[in-house]
């Protein structure tokens, strides 16, 4: 039997890997693609890096997480610090908008496919082998950490892309 504590640093572990991955990403993407359109206000602010701290914010990243995981909810949330972006910088603000919109959703599905196809492919080799053992056990932790990733980052993407400010779905629009 796994005690409260245990069972709380387990989810964390099984969590948290595809969450970073995923809102790193995700924000990175939108200031490429800002940058790309002719914004330099991400790449001046340190903030096109795959170092999750200059994305963490002190609220969303970490207190409200926290207290949910704490509180044993079956429903965690969270969130990075925005990339900053000023669209007038944009060589065409529309389509840039869209483009900055849409680079952050994009982000999300593509890390699912490669870690979806990862695991997949895990599986596969790791199905001729009967007695793992230790092994076996890591492996069924991986499993979850990598079906958690793939959830964690379809359901940012589908989740970013509702048309309310100040979600990436209203610049679609």
């Amino acid at each position: 039997m796994i005690d409260g504590l245990t069972h709380l640093i387990l989810r964390a572990v099984i969590i948290l890997p595809g969450l970073i991955l995923g809102v790193v990403l995700h924000e990175v993407a939108h200031g490429y693609v800002a940058y790309r359109f002719g914004d330099p206000t991400a790449k001046n602010m340190g903030r096109l890096t795959l170092n999750p701290i200059p994305h963490l914010d002190l609220f969303g990243s970490v207190i409200l997480p926290l207290l949910l995981l704490l509180s044993g909810s079956r429903i965690l949330f969270g969130m990075a610090k925005p990339v900053p972006i000023n669209p007038y910088f944009f060589r065409d603000f529309r389509r840039g908008l869209r483009y900055v919109g849409l680079a952050g959703p994009l982000a999300n599905i593509l890390v699912a496919l490669i870690v979806g196809n990862v695991l997949g492919l895990a599986i596969n080799i790791l199905a001729n082998f009967s007695n793992l053992g230790l092994a076996g056990q890591i492996m069924n932790i991986l499993y979850q950490v990598t079906i958690a990733a793939v959830s964690i980052n379809i359901f940012l993407a589908i989740f970013n892309l509702i048309p309310i400010p100040p979600l990436d779905g209203s610049r679609i629009v």
